[in-house]
């Protein structure tokens, strides 16, 4: 799974994707906003490492998901 955080503009806010293996969307939420759901991409119980991984993540740069 790969991770890549947007930036917002104006009054759009700032933006988290997730994607497979196959870059393919999975998941797409505001980074502002509390994690929930987690259990629909397998990431049930990983809200704290999420976290630290999405505030330390840079603008535009798609990563590897490892938590």
């Amino acid at each position: 799974m790969y991770i890549i955080k947007v930036k917002g503009k104006a009054k759009i806010p700032d933006y988290i994707q997730l994607r497979d293996e196959h870059f393919v969307l999975i998941a797409y939420f505001r980074a502002d906003r509390p994690l929930k759901d987690l259990h629909r991409y397998g990431l049930e119980g990983k809200e704290t490492e999420l976290a630290a991984v999405i505030e330390g993540l840079e603008f535009g740069k798609l990563q590897k998901l490892e938590v």
